[in-house]
């Protein structure tokens, strides 16, 4: 990984960015795959939150599904494949639970 230098009028901006321990987000912030990242990223938290309580299973694996559908679309616009195969994955073995739980 590597770090990102601070232009010098950042550095005179902020006193704090004098530090060499602070290292610059490679992420683009506010942009539509920032968005959907941390939307989905909130969702996600959410369903693991109910995870485990008795009757809401529902509930977990629906909002599972959005929120690692979100990551999928996060992760083609990232052209990033492990992330890619992973949410891919995920997604259908969620599908699957979400499916059976329905006709259950």
């Amino acid at each position: 990984m590597t770090k990102l230098d601070f232009k010098p009028e950042e550095i005179q901006a902020v006193p704090k960015l004098r530090s060499k321990r602070i290292a610059k987000s490679a992420t683009p912030k506010y942009t539509l795959d920032w968005y959907l990242k941390w939307i989905s990223s909130i969702i996600v938290l959410c369903a693991m939150s109910i995870r485990g309580v008795e009757g809401l299973q529902f509930y977990d694996l629906t909002l599972s599904v959005i929120g690692i559908f979100g990551w999928l679309l996060v992760s083609i616009m990232w052209r990033d494949r492990a992330l890619i195969i992973l949410n891919s994955f995920g997604l259908l073995f969620l599908v699957r639970n979400l499916i059976e739980t329905l006709a259950g």
